[in-house]
């Protein structure tokens, strides 16, 4: 496996050409105009090569706002499914006129691909971090979608891994990109509210669990899915076609992350911003009548609800101070505690959750070298607030967490979920 980008890169081919010229070397005269950046084009030079790994229905979406943008190349794609492969090389082909998007089943061909500069990982929870880190030790560039951990192990090797390797990381936590959260976070974060008292987060399902198993089935060829392959890094358990349907949990033997890491991990992300990505929370508290109350180092309140909301769509958050407080959700729009926090500034209203802002501030962080949102260090930081509480949640007590040393103080039961051991080949 390259561990290494290629010495010769693209984007400086075209300058080493024409220097060529005064050396008397001969060269093509005909040149297209797509080469040369015209007509609107962006030049191969100046393109990123984009690979995808684990492309089903949130991958799609994803790689749509991928081959949006002019300056991507989405040049293979990897799945463990026959089927996703064929689907994603076809949606590819279609869209630049030709045959070329190759298929891999093992995601490390892909990575040992010189001329690929970045990955889009959209698999399963159960691959995320694995994925995440070869492909940095690969040399690529990484859009991740969320859960983007497993656990907190994960969660701090990710960062430091992203760190030591100087790549690009981008969690797929898109709200980061939107105006109206943007803002919400802000007033948070620049003292319009005045001192910040409590964050809420919607974590869509108090619950955690434990993975577990279905019947066994006849596992089918593995150039039709490769059942290893799909499990990865996971702890095996035997074939059953329901289990490759979303595939939005973790299969490890250890604890699932249910709502709180799944959807909440969105809602804690925004917390996390509003309260400048500081460190986790230090007290996670069990949960009563609904709620799970978490206390950062400085004493504001991290409020896992799931009731109580302003409905303002999905994916709500809520930031009280001293002086005000707002609210957002995914409808686009903001409520606040008073009209003069908005200080005459119109907000964007964008319905949904698109990703393509997201994607861009990847893309450009990709050219530029510099830290996107969702970088590596607010992922860990968030990836842990939901884990631990997911812990409290799952020991139904609470439990205390120092975030300098990354465990749980005086709880051996507690440091046991910290981690769990992944199944062979596979390391971090």
């Amino acid at each position: 496996m390259s561990k290494q980008p290629k010495s010769l890169h693209r984007r400086r081919f075209l300058n080493t050409s024409l220097a060529a010229v005064g050396t008397g070397i001969a060269l093509p005269t005909i040149i297209p105009s797509s080469a040369l950046g015209l007509d609107g084009a962006v030049p191969p030079s100046e393109r990123i090569v984009v690979g995808g790994i684990g492309i089903g229905n949130r991958g799609t979406y994803d790689l749509g706002c991928f081959l949006e943008q002019k300056d991507v190349q989405f040049a293979a794609v990897c799945d463990a499914k026959e089927a996703r492969r064929v689907a994603v090389k076809k949606i590819a082909d279609d869209k630049y006129g030709n045959q070329n998007c190759k298929m891999y089943r093992d995601f490390r061909e892909l990575l040992d691909r010189s001329d690929i500069d970045a990955v889009l990982i959209a698999t399963g929870p159960n691959w995320h971090c694995t994925a995440s880190m070869y492909a940095a030790k690969a040399g690529k560039d990484i859009y991740c979608e969320k859960p983007c951990t497993k656990n907190v192990a994960q969660s701090l090797i990710l960062k430091d891994t992203i760190r030591r390797t100087g790549r690009v990381f981008q969690a797929g936590t898109q709200r980061r990109n939107l105006p109206h959260f943007a803002f919400a976070c802000e007033l948070a974060r620049t003292g319009k509210l005045g001192k910040l008292t409590r964050v809420y987060a919607h974590p869509a399902g108090m619950q955690a669990m434990t993975s577990g198993w279905l019947a066994p089935e006849p596992e089918p060829d593995k150039n039709v899915v490769d059942w290893n392959m799909y499990l990865g890094p996971a702890a095996w358990r035997p074939f059953n076609p329901k289990l490759l349907d979303g595939f939005n949990f973790e299969k490890g033997g250890g604890l699932v992350g249910g709502g709180v890491l799944e959807w909440g991990s969105h809602c804690v992300d925004l917390c996390q911003w509003a309260v400048n990505d500081v460190l986790p929370p230090v007290e996670y508290n069990a949960p009563k009548d609904g709620q799970l109350v978490a206390r950062y180092a400085d004493g504001v309140e991290l409020v896992f609800r799931e009731t109580g909301w302003i409905p303002l769509g999905s994916c709500p958050v809520r930031f009280e101070g001293a002086n005000g407080w707002v609210e957002a959700g995914d409808s686009g729009k903001l409520v606040l505690s008073s009209p003069e926090l908005l200080a005459g500034r119109t907000v964007a209203e964008i319905d949904g959750y698109p990703a393509t802002f997201h994607v861009r501030d990847f893309l450009d962080c990709v050219k530029s070298r510099s830290q996107p949102k969702g970088n590596a260090e607010a992922a860990c930081n968030a990836h842990i607030a939901c884990h631990a509480a997911n812990i409290a949640l799952y020991l139904n007590r609470q439990v205390k967490f120092d975030p300098v040393t990354n465990e749980f103080v005086g709880d051996e039961h507690a440091n046991r979920l910290r981690s769990e051991a992944l199944r062979e080949p596979w390391r971090l």
